[in-house]
């Protein structure tokens, strides 16, 4: 075992580390392979975790840690089987693959300051909870992206479910302006796409009015839990929903509201195609967050990318190719806004 301290776990906190391992293990694949682990103070710990599980799997696995020294791969290499994992933690081994290459490099996201992962990371998980971890990307070439998705999604929302409003400070203004912009009409039908605890829904029902339909459509059932404490139920049908499928009949809706939902789709295009099939001809959509891209990425410690689904030409590209018309684009530091119309 490594030096570092092994948090004592829960049982349900143990049932999170059985799923996403399982997932790993699998996402390993079979042959030779070599994994490394990196990218935050708790590597050691969580490659040995992967270790065992692999191990409790059937495959042999061959422990890569500070003590086997780069110069001497022929000692592992000669126990090596035809199914070995080579299997390293940190970034002295990160720098010095066996053989060349690694075939899997997990990156982990920790507390402290924010480095943004390596863009060869074939796996990223969100570490800053030991006790609970989640799956943040996975390359498709590891595993079927059904198979992890919305369990992973979900759990990451449900742990920040009962805190999620006080997180942000009081961006309810900022909700109500965004609303306004879109401007839905009174009887009109709405509906907020991963709604969250419901921040929007208050303004949504006062523009649609008592005539008026509003949706509050979430993946997380404690997302869903929030709303309900604060209230917010009072205001719209709350449904638990994917949004990359949504249990809506076609062009059923006037207007959308989407907070932060489109960094969490896996594919940008074809999550606004589903947006547009539920969205009349002519329908409007807004995709709103309460920090502008620049603010958010300094929040995370990363970069802009001008290739990111939120940077205006992408976006553009997504929106026409999804059935919208991109109509206004705001990247203030204040927040985000752009306004699309249904073609």
């Amino acid at each position: 075992m490594t030096s570092e301290a092994t948090p004592q776990l829960s049982a349900a906190q143990q049932r999170r580390w059985d799923e996403l391992l399982a997932v790993l293990v699998d996402a390993v694949g079979p042959g030779p392979r070599a994994v490394v682990v990196d990218g935050g103070g708790h590597s050691a710990w969580f490659a040995d975790r992967l270790g065992a599980a692999l191990h409790g799997a059937g495959r042999d696995c061959a422990r890569l840690t500070d003590a086997a020294p780069h110069h001497d791969e022929d000692a592992w290499y000669a126990l090596r089987g035809p199914h070995t994992v080579a299997l390293a933690d940190g970034p002295r081994w990160r720098a010095a693959a066996p053989a060349g290459r690694w075939d899997v490099l997990i990156w982990l996201r920790t507390p402290g300051p924010r480095a943004e992962h390596p863009h060869d990371a074939h796996v990223v998980v969100d570490l800053h909870d030991p006790g609970w971890p989640v799956l943040r990307h996975l390359d498709d070439a590891l595993a079927d992206r059904e198979r992890w998705y919305l369990p992973e999604t979900r759990a990451f929302f449900a742990v920040r479910a009962a805190t999620w409003d006080t997180r942000f400070g009081d961006d309810a203004p900022a909700y109500a302006l965004a609303v306004a912009e879109l401007g839905p009409a009174p009887g009109s039908v709405v509906a907020d796409i991963g709604c969250g605890s419901g921040r929007a829904l208050p303004p949504l029902r006062a523009a649609v009015g008592p005539d008026g339909t509003v949706l509050g459509l979430d993946v997380t059932e404690q997302m869903l839990d929030a709303a309900r404490g604060l209230g917010r139920a009072g205001y719209a049908h709350l449904l638990l929903a994917d949004a990359r499928r949504l249990p809506l009949r076609d062009g059923g809706l006037d207007a959308i509201f989407a907070a932060g939902l489109v960094n969490h789709l896996p594919d940008t295009r074809a999550g606004l195609a589903e947006l547009a099939r539920v969205t009349r001809p002519g329908g409007r959509l807004a995709l709103f967050h309460p920090s502008g891209r620049a603010a958010l990425a300094a929040r995370h410690g990363r970069a802009l990318r001008p290739d990111e689904p939120l940077a205006e030409g992408p976006l553009r590209t997504h929106l026409h190719d999804g059935g919208w018309t991109l109509d206004a684009y705001d990247d203030a530091d204040h927040r985000f806004l752009a306004l699309a119309t249904r073609d």
